[in-house]
């Protein structure tokens, strides 16, 4: 007889938050990892939980917004059960606006959130010196700000994620025996095995490098300009994210590309330029083939499940993942969006 319900490979973000999610339920969760928690992507410094802009609605963005939304409980619980904070903040976001076009594509947006996001959340257009010092340069004098995008600690998060999970009883162990229903969260090696077992490209690696800069700015939005997030956290540093590197050697080593990053940063954001660069990282995100996450059913493995692919945004789903996969798992009740299944990242026929 089995002794726990779910297997789960893999302790990052997604693993940990289905196991968590199952546990909740009752069910007795085993996590392993060779690697330990929190050893790839979701050891990582940057944790902006930032939504698709409201436009074009979809049920990938529909999916985000719910899990964003319920975000703020779902960390709580966690960091209640861990006995430690997960450095989640609903703090918002503050984004440059080029030039009169882009102003009024952002007031057009505004109306859209107000009628999607039904008052959860708010998309608005603000002057530039609302914030201060605290705001990335205007070419046209505005900004954009909402008050959707959160912020979390990754590293801490999914070291919590684990606590948490054995608070509710769990295990989570370098080494074990897969039993009961089976969960694959492997990440972008996962995906790169399941490629070469059938035989076509499913997913990839992406890298990305980032930086951790000395400045407290602990209750003051994200700042994002130049393709770049820079995110306050609670211990008084700042994270610079991130490149996204498909064709690399190194994993998790850092190189000119990450002091562009920080160049680009300090030129973006004044407040920063003397701000000293305390810690440099790297690591590889997970990246589906249809570059929303592979959710469901194992598509070479009968009986077993798959949760992998939450690439930028693996944190800002995992919520909302968590609930769907137990769901299924326990259940039986599927309610992941089509897109998300793993048949939209596999080769037709």
């Amino acid at each position: 007889m089995a002794t726990v319900d779910v297997t789960i490979l893999g302790a990052g973000a997604f693993g940990l938050s289905v196991a968590c999610a199952c546990a909740l339920r009752g069910a007795r969760v085993r996590v392993i990892d060779p690697n330990g928690v929190a050893a790839g992507s979701s050891g990582g410094l940057v944790g902006a939980l930032a939504p698709h802009v409201p436009d074009q609605w979809n049920a990938k963005k529909q999916f985000q917004f719910d899990s964003l939304i319920g975000a703020g409980a779902f960390w709580a619980r966690i960091g209640e059960l861990a006995g430690e904070d997960t450095g989640y903040l609903r703090s918002g976001r503050l984004q440059p606006l080029a030039d009169e076009a882009a102003v009024a594509l952002a007031q057009d947006r505004a109306q859209s959130a107000a009628d999607l996001w039904q008052g959860q959340a708010i998309w608005q257009v603000v002057d530039a010196g609302d914030h201060g010092d605290w705001t990335p340069k205007s070419p046209s004098g505005k900004l954009v700000f909402d008050t959707l995008t959160a912020r979390i600690h990754p590293r801490r998060a999914t070291r919590a994620l684990a606590r948490a999970l054995v608070a509710l009883g769990g295990e989570v162990t370098e080494n074990g025996k897969p039993e009961g229903k089976i969960v694959h969260a492997t990440g972008w090696q996962g995906l790169l095995d399941l490629s070469a077992e059938i035989g076509a490209p499913v997913g990839n690696g992406v890298k990305g490098q980032a930086a951790l800069l000395h400045f407290d700015a602990a209750d003051r939005p994200q700042l994002y300009a130049d393709s770049l997030h820079i995110v306050p956290h609670a211990d008084g540093t700042v994270a610079i994210g991130s490149t996204s590197e498909r064709d690399f050697t190194d994993p998790t080593g850092t190189d000119s590309q990450l002091d562009d990053i920080i160049a680009r940063a300090r030129a973006a954001f004044p407040v920063l330029r003397d701000a000293p660069v305390i810690e440099r990282w790297a690591g590889v995100r997970p990246r589906a083939r249809s570059r929303a996450p592979m959710l469901g059913a194992h598509p070479t493995r009968p009986g077993e499940f798959i949760a992998n692919g939450g690439f930028k945004i693996g944190f800002g789903m995992a919520p909302g993942v968590g609930t769907v996969m137990a769901d299924l798992i326990l259940d039986g009740q599927d309610s992941i969006p089509e897109d998300f299944k793993p048949a939209a990242s596999l080769p037709k026929g």
